[in-house]
């Protein structure tokens, strides 16, 4: 995990003057220079949360054997603001956010690798805690961060820390999911409660109280996968509803694959205190952010089967077959609402929650 190209690897703890202050130091210009306090911060920090084999190996790259299959690969910057809010952080963020990602190919992750921007003056507390948080989100999902990269930046040119996370995974044989394989007749699922990671860091920027806290669903999806794909090989499309949430999702899947979609109101999972906050702040919880829910379109026939296998997992026990996709030159999705009527789930025309994720 280098800070520049050129870190020297040779240098060790016993060269350090004083281990890091966690509790009162901070980052300065220093850390990003490529020299001695970079080699300390990510001897100290980085390396020390993040482990394992490839990092002990201390190269500017890392190499490892490639599994049999389709590789695939995705990259993700994370930006969320505030850095720590109610069920996560911008550190687990970062991790399971590119390993679903990864797994939306139907894939099962292998590798990460993360950059980090620092601010100068980004306290080296808050540090310790976003990538204590991502090593242990990383440990609990099996997939290794094996590479990364440090910078710097000077006060008032960051907001504390940005990461990006890169990830590659391999996809099974047999199994080829796409963005364009929806067909019209197929049904349309989602793994559970939409909207609650945007609305639970909007409300916590709007400093606003609810009855039952509002928590963020940040989670890893690969297992969730895992067991739908074993059940069902021939999945048409999975997606994972992050910023712009199931509407925008479902806009993008109906324009990738030339077809229309109806969803219906009255089936879609909303937590109460969801939908309130929404009410109270003025936004659609259809437009809000998700970090652990999925959308799967398959074939009628497997839209029981999926469903009962995404049930059983811990991560869909709030599983929902929510629409069916049709045949529309217009590529629109609409929803049934629950007057009877009906209206377009348009693109968005600006960002609803900017800075979610």
């Amino acid at each position: 995990m280098s800070a520049e190209n050129s870190q020297p690897n040779s240098i060790k703890r016993a060269d350090y003057i004083r281990p890091l202050d966690f509790k009162n130091g901070r980052i300065d210009m220093s850390h990003g220079s490529g020299g001695r306090a970079s080699a300390q911060l990510i001897d100290e920090l980085f390396a020390e949360a993040f482990d394992n084999d490839y990092l002990r190996q201390c190269n500017d790259q890392a190499a490892f054997n490639v599994a049999a299959g389709r590789m695939v690969m995705s990259t993700d910057a994370h930006v969320v603001s505030p850095l720590f809010f109610p069920g996560g952080d911008i550190g687990c963020l970062s991790v399971h956010g590119t390993i679903n990602d990864v797994a939306m190919a139907g894939a099962r992750p292998l590798y990460l690798a993360a950059s980090f921007i620092l601010e100068e003056g980004l306290p080296l507390e808050k540090l310790k805690r976003i990538v204590d948080s991502m090593a242990a989100a990383a440990r609990a999902a099996h997939v290794p961060i094996v590479t990364g990269d440090t910078k710097v930046v000077e006060q008032g040119k960051g907001d504390g820390v940005f990461i990006t996370t890169t990830g590659i995974g391999v996809v099974p044989a047999g199994v080829d999911i796409r963005g364009d394989r929806a067909r019209a007749g197929d049904k349309i699922l989602v793994s559970g409660t939409i909207g609650d990671h945007g609305v639970a860091v909007m409300a916590l920027r709007e400093e606003l109280s609810f009855e039952t806290a509002l928590r963020s669903d940040t989670a890893a999806l690969h297992t969730l996968v895992a067991a739908m794909v074993e059940e069902v090989s021939d999945i048409h499309c999975l997606r994972d509803p992050t910023r712009g949430g199931l509407g925008t999702t479902l806009n993008e899947l109906a324009r990738q694959s030339g077809c229309g979609m109806v969803i219906h109101e009255t089936a879609l999972p909303v937590r109460p205190e969801v939908s309130a906050a929404c009410e109270f702040l003025g936004l659609d919880p259809l437009y809000a952010a998700n970090e652990g829910k999925l959308v799967v379109i398959c074939a009628v026939a497997d839209a029981d089967r999926l469903l009962a296998v995404m049930r059983s997992h811990p991560l869909g026990a709030q599983a929902a077959i929510i629409g069916e996709v049709i045949e529309d030159d217009h590529h629109f999705v609409q929803m049934k609402t629950a007057f009877g009527g009906s209206r377009i789930v348009d693109w968005l025309t600006g960002e609803q929650l900017p800075r979610i994720c």
